[in-house]
Parts: C-alpha cells; structure tokens; sequence
C-alpha cells in the first residue's frame, strides 16, 4: 500500500515497505463475510481501475513532471504502482491459517515524520522507473500486471485470510486498505496534471472515513474529502484558515502512512 517518498508518498511508504510478506501457509478458514468486505472489494475494483485508466491518459511528456509524491516524477509514481499491484498478487496468494491480527485500518503504521526521499528503497524505485527508458514500456508493464491485480481481487474470496508483512488479515479487508492507497496515489498523480480525471468520488469518501478512524477525529466539515485526505497525510498545508479550523488536531498533523 500505502505508499512512499515513499509515502510522501506518504503512503507512498507502502510501496516498497512490503518485504515483508509474512503468512503462514494452509488454506484461509471459513469467516462470515459481511458487507464490509464486499464494499471494500468492490471499491478496491473501482479505485484501482480508475487510476489504472487516468495512467493510459498520461501523455509522454507528464512522466517527466513532478508527481505530489516528495521526490518522485510521475514515472517513479507509476513504477511503484507497478510494485504494488505485485504486492497485491503476492498477498493474495499468501493464504493464513491464523486469526486476523489487522483489518482495513489498523493495516497502516502511522508516523508523524514525512519520509525524505533518500531511504535506499525509494532510491531504487527512482531507479527502476528509469530504467523502462521509455513511458509506453512503463504503462505497457502497469497494464498487464495490474489488469492481473484486479482480476485477482475480483476473484478472491473476501473471508480468505491473507498474510502480508508479518501479519494476518481478511481478504476483504486487505482490499479495502488499498482504497487507501489507490486513492491518495490518485491524487498524487494528477497533483500537476489537471487535464487527468481524479479518483472516484467514493473512493474518496472512504478514505477519508479510515483516516479520519486513523486520527481517531473528523475533519471539519467544510474539508473536501481530497482536502481532508491532502493536509491529512500531509501532501499540502493547511491554509490559516483551515489550521484554524482543525484546531487541536492541526498538531498532530501529518498522519504518514506506510
């Protein structure tokens, strides 16, 4: 997920934070699915196949742009979509046969120190997305193995327990994490882009509603969901007006995701 610079990206952290990949091997044990799962399911479908179609819209020249990930181009940003929807596939084929130790939300750390750009993983994205040399071979790799990604969420069993770093969540819920995640990359790709679409609105809605559980606080109410999540994780600032406006909470500001 998540994230990196990395994360600032902030949750751009996610991205290469993944190794990583904990489980336990053993089919997943029957669960109750409830809504929730299938909500985040079918929101994780919708996110990520909107930023997937925003991507095919780039022209060439905006892979050489700054993304809102601190550090990154728009084609570091989409190298590390790459990782992710590996991450993704990995995770899927991670079954668990212990309880849940996460869910949706708890899935992320939090810190309060954006990251830097200089943490060898992040360097190593800048590296790989130069290496495609060029864009069409970058969207070219995201298409295939992310169209992988969303046929394997589409198909997987949301009750399914999955393993990923070191710990142990429903299907269902990992996916709905990464509404999270496609969303705020959503963001971090049309940061400078405006002739591209931005993420869907209910994806947003949704992830303003986990960070909000992350806060453990709403946002005020006359914060957009993309400016709730924007000054959230710590993307933009918040203008006098809106500090004024989040009072207490503008302290503890930002929620870095990883």
């Amino acid at each position: 997920m998540i994230n990196g610079p990395g994360l600032e990206c902030l949750e751009g952290m996610l991205l290469v934070n993944g190794p990583w990949r904990g489980g336990t091997g053993g089919a997943g044990l029957a669960l109750v699915v409830g809504s929730h799962y299938v909500a985040g399911v079918d929101l994780f479908s919708r996110s990520w196949d909107a930023l997937l179609a925003a991507v095919a819209e780039l022209r060439e020249e905006d892979f050489a742009r700054p993304s809102g990930c601190r550090g990154w181009l728009v084609r570091d940003l989409v190298c590390h979509l790459v990782i992710d929807a590996q991450d993704v596939l990995i995770t899927l084929a991670t079954p668990a046969d212990t309880e849940p130790t996460r869910d949706a939300v708890t899935y992320w750390e939090v810190s309060d120190t954006p990251p830097s750009g200089e943490d060898p993983l992040d360097a190593l994205t800048v590296r790989l997305a130069a290496a495609y040399e060029e864009p069409r071979l970058l969207t070219f790799h995201l298409d295939d193995v992310g169209s992988a990604a969303g046929r394997a969420a589409r198909l997987a069993d949301p009750a399914l327990r999955v393993g990923t770093r070191d710990e142990v969540l429903a299907a269902g819920d990992y996916l709905g994490a990464y509404v999270l995640e496609w969303t705020l990359h959503h963001l971090d790709l049309v940061a400078r882009l405006p002739h591209i679409p931005g993420p869907p609105a209910e994806g947003a809605a949704r992830s303003r509603e986990m960070l909000e559980k992350i806060a453990g606080t709403p946002f005020p109410a006359s914060f957009s969901d993309q400016d709730a999540l924007l000054v959230g994780t710590g993307r933009r600032d918040p203008t006098g007006a809106e500090r004024a406006e989040l009072g207490e909470l503008a302290g503890r500001l930002p929620f870095v995701l990883g």
